[in-house]
């Protein structure tokens, strides 16, 4: 999607001052082999140690009690469930994984929803990016219910922050835990370089126009932004691991003062893409500390959060979307304006607030081996989503222009048909994930070799019983 122009200032912003002074990764094996697997974070983070400690890995072990055989797809999937609850640690918080699960959710149908790529009328073929926000404006509450990158780095903060205390309690080194964490992070994004420099040439070699090429590529790439700020987070967690949110956030307060209150150059925005973002991140380690267990946090992120968000638009001018609008003069996502993050802390604070209804939730067995599947998949799914919806809308040229994937997303007919979609858009992505998944997921294990964890575990189990046995 291109990025709006700059230029523009928000009307009313600053008012008055140009005059004057001035955040688990998921190890899980599964079935009778057992699959091991690094889940992001959205975030996309991954995991800083193998010993279940810090939020850092589920550990599903091959059953180990006499389940029978059951024949149907049915039966496999009950005890497939059955397996990953039950070899899930008790003491890990569910309730992590399951705000991860939503977080990529959010971001996947809030891009399926708002980027259309649009058939020029000429016939030749090209495409143009253009959303349904810029047409109905009004539509702006979607990108408040789908903009869930704040949540991304929340848990980002928080498991970084405890998977680098585990870490140093173990003996490892900063450089061993940081490029444990990097490695995994970035294997799946060679898989989504090589994918798109190829087919980039061909398309160019086809004769396809340049500016379709640039708009599918930067579409396709445009998740990468994502996992750079987070991975220069990850590598700075012990400088930001004791970090109060209020420094970034008040760095953030300044730029945009000096953008759009005394006249300072555009560029200086982008000094928020890091402390916009660093603030949940800060958050996520501020809940690490322990210091957001009570509810009164949460309501405190949320309703000053909501409080400044509403201000900021209402008074100050700010755009509604929290995500970019092409043709739009100011975006508050690229880079993150103060409305963009102190809307990001009133997610943080819902977040937290269901923390507890979510940890309830994960206690019924199939709703957390969904959470905890979705996890094992999390940078396979943020990373070709946008390949999912642009591989759509391509092959699907040839029978015309379609309502709701080529055509001009001006009404609500479009985004009827849009909906219609999403359900295609998932099963391009499920063909992308089966391509692709062994890039995060990594070699299984052979038959027999549970993890080092499990094996810990149960270890742990039989001298427990032993124990019990004997006394």
């Amino acid at each position: 999607m291109p990025e709006p122009t700059q230029s523009a200032r928000p009307k009313g912003i600053w008012r008055g001052i140009r005059g004057g002074a001035a955040q688990a990764d998921a190890v899980t094996s599964v079935g009778r082999v057992g699959i091991r697997r690094s889940a992001a974070q959205g975030d996309a983070a991954t995991p800083a140690g193998r010993d279940g400690k810090g939020q850092d890995a589920v550990h599903v072990a091959p059953a180990t009690s006499a389940i029978p055989a059951i024949p149907t797809t049915g039966g496999r999937i009950r005890r497939g469930v059955a397996q990953v609850d039950a070899a899930t640690p008790a003491g890990r918080d569910r309730a992590v994984d399951a705000l991860r699960a939503f977080a990529i959710l959010g971001v996947v149908l809030g891009h399926w929803l708002v980027t259309a790529l649009v058939a020029d009328g000429d016939g030749g073929g090209g495409l143009h990016t253009a959303s349904p926000l810029h047409h109905m404006p009004w539509l702006a509450p979607i990108s408040w219910a789908f903009q869930t990158l704040a949540v991304f780095f929340l848990v980002g903060g928080h498991v970084a922050t405890r998977g680098y205390t585990s870490a140093r309690e173990r003996g490892t080194t900063y450089t061993q835990w940081l490029a444990s964490r990097l490695s995994r992070l970035f294997k799946p994004v060679a898989a989504v370089l090589s994918l798109w420099t190829v087919a980039s040439v061909l398309l160019l070699l086809s004769g396809t126009e340049t500016d379709t090429v640039r708009t599918l590529l930067k579409l396709a790439l445009s998740p990468l932004w994502f996992l750079l700020v987070f991975a220069a987070l990850t590598a700075a967690t012990p400088l930001l691991r004791r970090l109060h949110p209020l420094w970034p956030l008040a760095v953030v307060l300044h730029v945009d003062l000096l953008r759009f209150g005394l006249g300072a150059p555009d560029w200086l925005g982008w000094v928020n893409l890091a402390t916009g973002w660093m603030v949940p991140f800060t958050v996520g380690a501020a809940w690490t500390r322990g210091e957001l267990e009570r509810r009164r946090a949460g309501w405190i992120l949320l309703a000053g959060g909501t409080a400044a968000t509403a201000a900021l638009v209402v008074r100050a001018g700010y755009p509604a979307s929290m995500v970019g609008v092409p043709g739009a003069g100011v975006s508050n996502l690229n880079p993150p304006t103060l409305a963009a993050v102190t809307f990001g802390l009133a997610q943080c604070g819902l977040a937290l607030l269901l923390r507890e209804p979510l940890r309830r939730a994960m206690r019924r067995p199939p709703a957390w081996a969904a959470v905890a599947l979705l996890n094992l998949s999390a940078m396979t799914i943020f990373l070709w989503h946008q390949t999912a919806l642009m591989a759509t809308t391509a092959t699907s040229l040839t029978a015309g222009h379609l309502p709701g994937l080529h055509t001009l997303p001006d009404d609500l007919a479009w985004v009827a048909a849009r909906l219609a979609w999403l359900p295609v858009f998932a099963a391009a992505l499920a063909l992308c994930w089966t391509a692709f998944r062994t890039y995060e997921q990594g070699p299984r294990r052979p038959k027999g070799h549970a993890s080092r964890v499990v094996r810990t575990h149960r270890s742990h189990e039989s001298h427990k019983t032993k124990a019990q046995n004997h006394a």
